[in-house]
């Protein structure tokens, strides 16, 4: 009888395991095949594109990154983007990822009230703080400039990195941190020999996603800018502004370019501070 039940477990467990790894199998493909189906279309000329029955064999070409790449707006957004996105990432980090440490392990009076109040932040829909941002910059003359852009940005990545932060450093264990004031350390080199080594992973997630999160921004980019500011997502889109006549090669080569930077810069990122940390702990 031992032995029927133990059976019946292992094939309820078999089963279980198998409708998880089916349904991470189609949420994989249903984000992967859109991409891969962009990237194809990118290489394709309009006529194969907009073809009713879907071309897999066509004659690749160039033309559409071509004519991406050779765009000046495209290189001026891009710089825009890469400045304006990794600033805000930046300042976001160094300030969020103390102010996080600080909420979870000296927890206030009003630590729950921060914590909600930095959440609700993302609350807002953007055209409800984009206005008003809008006014401000006009009125203080720094409408349409990097630097109104920037400190707009470090507000979104601020919340995020505290929001998300946070519960990384309630799961690095005290006693760790106790065990460094035993050895000397104090409360900063506590917070960064100690507990910030040991929740990089869930850290490094954290500030790439705020990365992701304003890089692909668009509202605020669109009612914050009209020329010199302009970030890649404003210029991307403006190459659909030409009626019936969409250039749908030209669109998925941009969508391809959009999104190679974030994942270049999030690896890089994610390599640097994995080297740093772990130079840290040998030292150590």
């Amino acid at each position: 009888m031992d032995e029927a039940l133990v059976m019946k477990k292992t094939s309820s467990f078999s089963a279980g395991t198998l409708l998880a790894r089916l349904v991470l199998i189609v949420a994989g493909l249903s984000a992967l095949v859109p991409v891969l189906w962009t990237f194809i279309n990118s290489f394709k000329n309009r006529v194969d594109i907009v073809s009713a029955v879907p071309k897999f064999i066509f004659t690749p070409t160039l033309e559409n990154y071509a004519y991406v790449l050779g765009r000046e707006a495209v290189a001026q957004g891009l710089v825009n983007s890469i400045l304006v996105v990794g600033a805000a990432v930046v300042i976001g980090a160094v300030l969020g990822l103390p102010a996080a440490y600080a909420l979870a392990r000296y927890p206030l009076r009003w630590a729950d009230d921060i914590q909600f109040f930095v959440l609700s932040m993302r609350f807002l829909p953007p055209v409800a703080v984009a206005i008003p941002l809008m006014v401000i910059w006009l009125q203080l003359e720094l409408y349409d400039t990097r630097f109104a852009l920037i400190v707009t940005y470090t507000l979104l990545t601020l919340s995020t990195v505290i929001w998300l932060a946070i519960p990384a450093f309630k799961a690095v264990p005290k006693e760790v941190e106790e065990a460094g004031r035993v050895d000397g350390y104090g409360p900063y080199a506590i917070f960064f020999r100690v507990s910030l080594p040991i929740a990089a992973r869930s850290l490094i997630g954290a500030i790439a996603f705020g990365f992701v999160l304003v890089w692909n921004e668009f509202l605020i980019a669109l009612m914050l800018t009209t020329s010199d500011a302009k970030t890649l997502p404003i210029v991307a889109s403006e190459l659909s502004q030409l009626g019936r006549d969409v250039p749908w090669g030209i669109l998925n080569a941009s969508v391809i370019l959009l999104s190679v930077p974030p994942l270049l810069m999030v690896g890089v990122l994610s390599g640097f501070l994995n080297a740093a940390f772990k130079r840290k702990r040998e030292a150590a």
